[in-house]
């Protein structure tokens, strides 16, 4: 499952690089939780929360349904 989401993480890194972002998985847990983190100008920006929930998560959900949801992690 792990090489999964980091295929699918590897094609939304183009949209984050384009705004100097960029996404790191960390772990995917024993609740179905996908944890990454956030680098470059995505880790301060204000609406990072959002590009995880609106973007990441539901991407990820879309393509895996056993995923349950999406975290942000330092």
């Amino acid at each position: 499952m792990e090489k999964k989401i980091m295929e699918a993480l590897d094609q939304i890194r183009p949209f984050l690089q384009r705004d100097g972002g960029d996404i790191e998985f960390v772990e995917y847990t024993d609740d179905n939780i996908v944890r990454v983190r956030l680098q470059g100008h995505c880790a301060g920006c204000p609406g990072a929360q959002m590009t995880i929930k609106g973007v990441v998560e539901r991407i990820l959900k879309e393509s895996y349904p056993e995923v349950a949801g999406v975290e942000a992690v330092q």
